[in-house]
């Protein structure tokens, strides 16, 4: 556990890239099986403990310390393992040793609910500060490290002479500690084979595209196709060794979330790996994100809500057909495959996204901005933006820049007050960077501030300090880690919001719910008075929830 917990600190205070895949390589070429695979999965986010819940270390920690102590540090620390680890006031009378991460793990994995807290105690008792902190971000699973899934697979690939899109090829077909992925990496084993008969493939990606990229860029060389404000779903299918079709659907990161979806996954295609999106379809019109959500994050759905919110795939690529690997094809070609397959499936669940034609970036932006009456008709409120492809690009995984765009719709704008705020986590903990706003609303008494949402993102570091300092000199009242700001006609800091959609809530007391709102600006020019109201942003509701 101390080499864990050492690689998890320093990879916390390394900045740099090259420099947080240099540690994590050479902790895994240093440290035995299984340790290292169980840290790979930690990393990777592969590591699960059913019973092992924050609320289990705040009540440890408040049995060996005062409460309201504890309350007011993690106020000020701003992370619960961060906290914990620093203000646990250890049994130095219990000589149990450090234990390792593998026996962390099996622990976490066989302890019943009632005997946890008391040997989460002992190993608390048996670490010194680095290792709680580590513990403790194993077991709520927040690492926070600044490493993604795909850096940690660059580091095992380092091991050897593989590149990371070998070890995305096999990833989803292995489980922990990874003994046999460690063995091919260092060439001391064969690769890994995966016998699953609708296997998940790793998804390709696009990098968002600046007006920079279109002069580099030769349009006669691209197609482009809408971008559908859904979800990102793989389907597969191929047959098991009795003959049988095995039909899974996945999620863009390779969860298997078949069972919330039969309806979708009996109208598959038999022999095929497709990528599209997922979307919920009524009456021949794609619905609105917020229905969709209905249907996401189940486990299992009831007939009624199969019924009311019927799940749909919009089909862009196919990557395996009838057994054959279609992937390193050009995409115009995959292209014409898939406009076949769908054409003999015909199946009311799928359809095929459509192109959009164009001539030049020009036309192409003249699409994007109005989507209606550029081919996406009805369903123009669903479209995000256009996806722009290399017509002879091939399908690999992870986000290679160059072969595939994503040119996303200008985000909504609005003026709203700053009205609440609140300490971030981790590197923020020190700063006012959790910030609610609200816009006006007339009242029988008047205009009043209604909150509207949330963003911790967006601006820069610059304006992070403006803008806590300004809380901090003008707070006019707490709600324990939250602190009102002063807010009125003639009093307050107006901050331009962007987001990327609206939808109606019944959670808000706006009435309505941003999705990914972020501060766009500092609006120091622009008096409180002078923000928007509650009309002006439900009046960019798409059209069917406007009323």
């Amino acid at each position: 556990m101390k080499a864990f917990a050492e690689l998890l600190d320093r990879l916390a205070y390394e900045p740099r890239r090259n420099g947080k895949l240099r540690l994590l390589t050479r902790y895994f070429a240093d440290t035995p099986d299984p340790e290292r695979g169980l840290a790979l999965a930690a990393i990777t986010g592969g590591l699960s403990f059913t019973n092992a819940k924050p609320n289990v270390i705040r009540g440890l920690v408040e049995e060996r310390t005062d409460p309201v102590l504890f309350g007011l540090s993690y106020d000020y620390v701003g992370d619960m393992s961060e906290t914990v680890a620093l203000i646990w006031p250890a049994d130095r009378g219990v000589n149990t040793p450090s234990p390792s991460l593998s026996d962390v793990v099996n622990a976490l994995g066989s302890t019943g609910k009632a005997e946890l807290p008391a040997l989460i105690a002992r190993w608390l008792d048996a670490l010194d500060e680095t290792g709680r902190w580590a513990l403790l971000k194993l077991i709520t699973g927040g690492l926070r490290i600044g490493v993604s899934a795909r850096l940690a697979k660059t580091a095992v690939a380092g091991l050897g002479g593989l590149k990371p899109d070998d070890i995305e090829e096999v990833w989803h077909g292995l489980k922990p500690p990874y003994e046999a992925l460690f063995a091919w990496a260092e060439d001391k084993g064969e690769r890994p084979e995966n016998d699953d008969p609708a296997p998940f493939s790793p998804a390709m990606l696009a990098h968002p595209i600046e007006d920079s990229d279109f002069e580099k860029l030769d349009a006669a060389a691209f197609l482009a196709e809408w971008k559908w404000d859904g979800i990102r779903v793989q389907a597969a299918s191929g047959a098991a060794e009795d003959g049988t079709q095995v039909r899974r659907l996945y999620s863009r990161t390779g969860d298997d979330i078949s069972k919330a979806f039969p309806d979708l996954v009996d109208a598959l295609p038999a022999n095929a790996t497709l990528d599209g999106e997922l979307l919920v379809l009524i009456d021949g019109r794609v619905q609105t994100f917020n229905t969709l959500q209905q249907r996401l994050n189940r486990k299992t759905v009831s007939a009624k809500l199969l019924a009311s919110h019927p799940a749909h795939m919009r089909v862009y690529d196919v990557l395996r057909l009838e057994g054959e690997d279609v992937r390193g094809f050009p995409f115009a070609e995959r292209r014409e495959l898939l406009e076949a397959l769908i054409g003999k499936h015909d199946h009311p669940r799928l359809d095929l996204s459509p192109m959009v034609p164009f001539r030049d970036w020009q036309a192409l932006s003249d699409a994007r901005a109005d989507p209606a009456t550029h081919g996406a008709g009805k369903d123009a409120d669903a479209v995000e933006g256009v996806m722009i492809k290399r017509a002879d690009s091939t399908y690999v995984p992870g986000r290679p820049k160059g072969p595939w765009w994503k040119w996303k719709r200008d985000p909504m704008l609005i003026d709203a007050v700053l009205m609440y705020a609140q300490r971030g986590h981790g590197k923020r903990s020190s700063f006012y960077s959790d910030y609610t706003f609200g816009v006006w609303r007339e009242t029988g008494e008047g205009r009043a501030l209604v909150p509207v949402g949330k963003a911790y993102f967006g601006f820069t570091d610059e304006e992070l300090k403006q803008i806590d300092s300004f809380v901090r000199k003008h707070t006019v009242n707490r709600f324990g880690p939250v602190r009102e700001v002063i807010h009125g006609e003639d009093a307050g800091l107006v901050l331009e919001v962007a987001f990327e959609g609206l939808q109606r809530s019944t959670r808000h007391k706006s009435g309505i719910a941003m999705r990914f709102p972020r501060i766009s600006r500092l609006r120091w020019d622009k008096p409180p008075r002078e923000a928007d109201t509650l009309e002006t942003v439900i009046a960019l509701l798409p059209e069917a929830e406007r009323a």
